[in-house]
Order: structure tokens, then sequence, then C-alpha cells
């Protein structure tokens, strides 16, 4: 899935960044500095882990003022700035029910929303933070920390670096100079507002499920001060992660994500790096586009290329798939959950033999799925996998959606109707394979 960014102004006239992949309920990462959509989503760790939040639900990112891609020319930045940020991102998506995932300093902001607008949100997931800044450094150490974040503003990442992840200091993104992300000033106001943040007079009142999870061996923030955190608060459960990251994405992950998608009621197991599940590979082709150009000329057949380009796409991001890269003809993508990527495949083929009963002149497409372990390489899969994907899709009846047996036993009772078509030799397969038309049940 690749985010597109969008803009919102505040009440006040600040200009904010954020991005919306996924479908389903809304999680809302509450995370207002250090922060940068697309240098985050750069890091493979972070995608990884959100990509698969992103599966079962609508994950909503945002740049807090001051920070990445939202307005950079911001003087003073208050508490209740950040809150209002929140806010203004929640308001104008409309939003209801929400999960609020406060991380690290977005903790607190993330407590204050709920005790504003506590109707408005069903779980509160809070990781690797704290309600009192006070616990977490001394006056002495804080205004340390302040100082040489305003004055040698890398030397301050490398020293956040290495106490929020040991040893990946050479991840790519961690290489992008501070001023790339953030303005020293508006980093040191933001740091020193941290270390006087102090919301725990309002844990008791917190009312909604609340998760806290934290790592035994962070260096940030004390494993203590979660606990203390969590004891306050009525609808708090404790869950304890091993690990010295600060950064739930990074280390081993699984847990975290275990742990979430059990509190917010995932159909599906959620999995990490490592623990991976098979990659369900789709592919699209148009049905006889070099036969289309000749017929209505270039014009014509890139307009109903474009629309298959839509359809597809606004597929993608309803059902959770990543687009891979379009393939001239058509458009190569994956997906964790194999039944996801069937629904996508069925809901492309509905919309367009929709637009062929508009538009006889409209190609039907094929449609081929299989799944698999593809090896990941600049951005691209490639393997066994994606190969017999592709020969599966040259396979397909225009306007069908075929897919290998693998595909239909992972989705086995998910309320499809599968068509046995028989043992086919694919074109570059020494053996045969058994393949399946597939429809809603």
């Amino acid at each position: 899935m690749e985010p597109s960014i969008r803009f919102v102004t505040s009440a006040d006239g600040v200009r904010l960044a954020f991005s919306v992949i996924g479908a389903g309920p809304p999680l809302v990462l509450v995370r207002p500095w250090i922060s940068h959509l697309e240098l985050l989503w750069q890091d493979a760790a972070f995608r990884s882990f959100f990509e698969r939040l992103a599966e079962q639900r609508t994950l909503v990112r945002y740049d807090g003022r001051g920070n990445g891609l939202s307005e950079r020319d911001v003087t003073e930045v208050s508490f209740d700035d950040l809150v209002s940020d929140l806010e203004t991102i929640v308001d104008h998506l409309e939003l209801r029910d929400i999960a609020l995932f406060g991380d690290a300093f977005g903790g607190p902001v993330a407590i204050a929303y709920v005790a504003r607008h506590p109707d408005r949100v069903s779980h509160l997931i809070l990781h690797g933070t704290y309600a009192r800044g006070r616990d977490v450094a001394t006056p002495q150490r804080a205004s340390t920390f302040v100082s040489v974040i305003r004055d040698l503003p890398d030397a301050a990442r490398l020293l956040l670096t290495h106490y929020t992840a040991p040893g990946s200091e050479d991840a790519p993104h961690r290489q992008v100079p501070m001023a790339e992300i953030i303005d020293a000033e508006v980093a040191a106001q933001l740091y020193s507002l941290a270390f006087e943040m102090d919301v725990s007079d309002l844990l008791p009142a917190i009312n909604v499920p609340t998760l806290v999870l934290h790592r035994r061996g962070s260096m940030s923030f004390p494993y203590g001060v979660a606990r203390e955190m969590a004891s306050k608060i009525p609808t708090a459960e404790l869950v304890p992660l091993e690990g010295k990251e600060s950064n739930c994405w990074e280390g081993d992950g699984a847990p975290a994500l275990r742990a979430i998608a059990d509190f917010l009621g995932m159909e599906t197991p959620v999995t990490a790096t490592g623990d991976r599940p098979p990659l369900t590979i789709l592919f699209t082709d148009l049905e006889g586009s070099t036969t289309l150009t000749q017929r209505v000329g270039d014009a014509q057949a890139q307009e109903v290329l474009r629309l298959h380009n839509t359809i597809v796409r606004e597929a993608l991001s309803a059902h959770g798939g990543s687009e891979i890269k379009h393939t001239g003809d058509g458009i190569m993508a994956s997906f964790v959950s194999a039944s996801r990527a069937v629904s996508c495949a069925l809901a492309v083929q509905q919309r367009m033999e929709s637009e062929t009963e508009a538009r006889p002149e409209t190609p039907r497409v094929r449609i081929g799925l299989n799944a698999g372990e593809p090896v990941a390489e600049d951005d691209d899969l490639f393997g066994t996998a994606v190969q017999m994907a592709r020969r599966i899709c040259d396979q397909a009846q225009p306007g069908t959606v075929l897919v290998s047996d693998v595909v239909r036993q992972l989705t086995v009772g998910k309320g499809f109707l599968f068509s046995g078509q028989g043992e086919t030799v694919l074109r570059g397969f020494d053996d045969p394979v058994r393949l399946y038309e597939v429809r809603h049940g």
C-alpha cells in the first residue's frame, strides 16, 4: 500500500499533513514528533508493522505541526495545540468509534483526547509512553537534552536512536539530517514540552478499553512508568514486551501485533516480519488491448486503460492490497490476506462488468491469483509464486477470476464458490497445477 498525502488546515491556520490507508474501523496513530509521513513509510519495519494493521483497519497517520510535511514555520507549540491537531484530523475525516494508538510522546495527547471526547473513542492503545513527564527525566537531564537538541540536532538524533532502537543507526531513514524532518528550535520546544506534560489526573476517568504495551528493557521510558500508568486506568490491561527497542515495530514486533489484533478483535491473526504468512499475488490483464488500440485508436484505448487502473486501484485501497507495478495491460498487486485478495478480484470484475454493460466497447479483464513466498527486492516481487500467478492470469478467460489450489485452501469457509477447472500445465512449469474459477457464494 502506497499512502497518498493529504492536507487540512487547523482552526488557528496551521497546515497539517495526513495519510489514510486500509479498510475497516479507524485506527489513528498519535505520534506528533519527530515525524515525517514519507520517511517513516520508507522504514521497512515500520511499514510492515502498520500495513498488517491496515489489513483490517483504516489507518490514519499525521505529522504534528512543525514536523515533516505539516507546516514547519510555527513559532510556539503548546500541549493544547497538539491535542487540537488530533481533533482537526479526526473532525476533518468525520471519524467515529476510533481506536487511538498513542505512541511515545503521543501517549499524553491520546489520553487528553479520550478525556475530551470519550464518546468518539472505542479503544485506546498506549505503547512505550507515559502520563507524567517528570517520571521519565529529571529536570537537569531534561534541560541538558533540550540544549543538545537545539545546538547539535544531528548528534541528538543519534542519541535518540541509541535509546529507542539500539543498533539501528545505519537504517537509511535515520541518516536523513534532522533539518529535513523538523527545525531544531521547534524540536527543542517539543522535547521541553514532553518533559513538562502531565495528564496523570485524567487516568482514573478513562472508561474505554485500554491496552498498555511496553518493552521491559526500554531505555527511553522505564517499564515501571507504564506499570504505574496502567494501574491508574480502571479499564487498562498491561502487556509487557521483551526487548530494548522503544518502538514496537523494531526488534521482534510479532508480540505487539498479536496483542493489538486480539485487543481490537481482528478476525484473522496479524503477524510480523519473520512470522509472515504467504503473500497472495494478483494480476489483472485487459482483454485484447492491442486489438482495441487498432480498432478505436490510441486516445480511446488509453481512456479504457485509465478506467481499468482506477477501478483496480480503488478496489486495492478498499481491500488492503498493495500495488506492486503496472504491467502495461494490467496491474500486479499483493495481499497478506488471501480472502481479501479474492474479494478484491471479484469487486474488480463486478465493476468492469457494469462498465461493459454501459459501454459494450469496454473490454473485459482476466484476473489470476496465486499464493506463496515471493522474494522482495527494489519495491518489486519475484520468484515462482509471482511467475505462477502471471501464468494463471494468462490462463483465465476474460471476465473471470482464476486461482490456484493454494488460494482456494487459504480461503475455505470465507463464502466463496470454487469451480474446478482440472489440472493444467502452465507455460514454464513442468508439473500440472489444479486451477479453480471463483465467484461470490
